[in-house]
């Protein structure tokens, strides 16, 4: 009988999954400081420089389910070392560029990062034993919201005290170093899956991802119900209507929507559409409180670095809240964990919708909102690992990811024009009832993500791990033979979830 080496430590592999999955994440919204600076230097308009952020959004929307599914069938670590490779090579363009397209290209090149993500579950999922799984995933999932806090501040720092090209240097050397790291430190996943690249069904996923993101993003400019801003909405999702049509008929789907439409994976990817949309809301409503000069009565007159510093303590929040969501759906339930972090949440922005009247009120009040936000973020890969196959994760994930992104863009678009609507007629600046209405909205939202799970069915595992947690690395330890025949009682197993 074959056998193979003895496979690396896992907490070696967790090192280098996290900072891979960090330097995604700070590139979510270290530019966002650097905009107006943007915009200054290049000689372009805040609408134009803010594609800075569109064009990631979507690039990083369209490649993240593609990279998932490519990991899954040519290898996750492979796919991980290309996708930081490539966001590496986007920091460079966008570092050198002196013209704002090519900081667009560079950003759009940076996009592809988000296939991190989705890589770096289903790493986990082949690698570590089944009780480290849980607590594994929720850290890479919670870095997604620490990097988008700590972005913010090391942004305004690197805009401050040094210039903007050094946003995207230091977002090149961490990808690189995450790369070369992943190389010759993390192992090949075992798990593959035959097939090819679906390049119809992508080009659908581009096209109707891609069109509403753009209006969305954009909204604020052109107007909700401007004939630009719903034509691209509809035509979106009238293009997501033939993929899901086109798709069905595939022998090898990009997206498999027979495994979207189970129970467990549906409503939890309704859950992140809308947790996503209170985390990103409360990523742009609480700097911009705090920024909000003390002339209105309610703002406290901070500069960019400053806003960043006070969402240090609910990210680092969501670390310490991360590992509890494992606990949680341990003892009662992956559903469980999803209800208490959203009411957290939804507690916590209902707090920011009194708008305090100090800055450690608005600290303590945004650390409610960002630890329920870690329990459900860490909660819901976890619950999406566990119902479907293993040779599947990738994709899932990919897809739950591409999901959180559009929550985001929901959340951070909504709210500004929540903010846009309400504004003092002499100085502009958003009343302080906006910023009521805007955190009192994400609450609504977060509570009903929270009730949302609730339709998950109940876990038959008292452990809070997968119904088949059999270890997914038979292939690389035992004989052919024996691998495939688990690798099947895994799928049987989950199928039956």
């Amino acid at each position: 009988m074959s056998t193979a080496p003895p496979r690396p430590n896992p907490g070696r592999t967790l090192a280098v999954l996290l900072l891979a999955s960090m330097a995604f994440a700070l590139a979510q919204t270290t530019v966002v400081p650097a905009i107006p600076v943007l915009a200054r230097e290049l000689r372009a308009s805040v609408g134009d420089v803010t594609w800075t952020m569109s064009g990631y959004l979507v690039a990083a929307a369209i490649l993240t389910p593609v990279i998932g599914r490519l990991g899954d069938m040519v290898g996750k670590r492979r796919m991980l070392v290309v996708s930081l490779a490539v966001f590496a090579l986007g920091g460079v363009v966008a570092a050198l560029a002196g013209q704002l397209w090519v900081v667009i290209a560079g950003r759009i090149l940076q996009g592809a990062g988000g296939g991190v993500i989705p890589l770096c579950f289903g790493i986990i999922r082949d690698e570590f034993p089944p009780h480290r799984r849980p607590a594994s995933i929720g850290l890479i999932s919670a870095m997604l919201g620490i990097g988008g806090g700590l972005g913010l501040v090391l942004g305004g720092l690197l805009v401050d005290h040094a210039t903007y090209h050094w946003i995207f240097w230091s977002g090149a050397a961490m990808a690189a170093l995450a790369a070369l790291s992943a190389q010759l430190l993390v192992p090949e996943s075992p798990n593959r899956v035959p097939g090819r690249i679906d390049l119809v069904g992508t080009l659908l996923l581009g096209v109707g991802v891609a069109l509403p993101l753009v209006g969305i993003s954009q909204a604020k400019t052109w107007g909700w119900t401007s004939a630009t801003t719903l034509g691209l909405i509809v035509a979106g999702v009238a293009v997501l209507g033939a993929l899901v049509a086109f798709e069905r008929r595939q022998a090898e789907p990009l997206i498999n929507m027979t495994m979207l439409a189970q129970r467990p994976v549906l409503i939890t990817n309704i859950s992140t559409v809308l947790v996503g949309f209170g985390m990103f809301g409360a990523f742009l409503l609480i700097p911009q409180l705090a920024q909000t000069p003390k002339t209105t009565g309610y703002g406290f007159g901070t500069d960019a670095t400053t806003a960043g510093l006070l969402m240090v303590p609910g990210s680092l929040a969501m670390l310490v809240t991360a590992p509890l969501a494992g606990v949680i759906a341990g003892r009662w339930g992956g559903r469980i964990a999803v209800l208490t972090g959203s009411l957290v949440t939804a507690a916590g922005l209902a707090l920011l919708a009194t708008v305090p009247d100090s800055r450690l009120a608005l600290v303590l009040m945004g650390v409610v909102a960002f630890a329920g936000i870690g329990l459900v973020f860490a909660a819901i890969p976890n619950l999406v690992i566990d119902a479907v196959a293993a040779d599947r994760t990738g994709e899932a994930t990919g897809v739950n990811t591409l999901l959180r992104s559009i929550g985001s863009s929901l959340g951070s678009q909504i709210c500004a024009s929540i903010l846009v609507s309400q504004v003092d007629p002499v100085t502009g600046i958003p009343t302080a009832d906006a910023y009521q209405i805007a955190f009192l909205f994400c609450a609504v939202i977060a509570v009903v993500a929270g009730l949302s799970a609730l339709g998950l069915p109940r876990s038959r595992t008292g452990a809070g791990a997968p119904a088949a947690s059999a270890d997914s690395r038979p292939a690389a330890r035992d004989s052919d033979e024996v691998g495939a025949a688990r690798s099947a009682t895994t799928r049987v197993a989950s199928a039956t979830r």
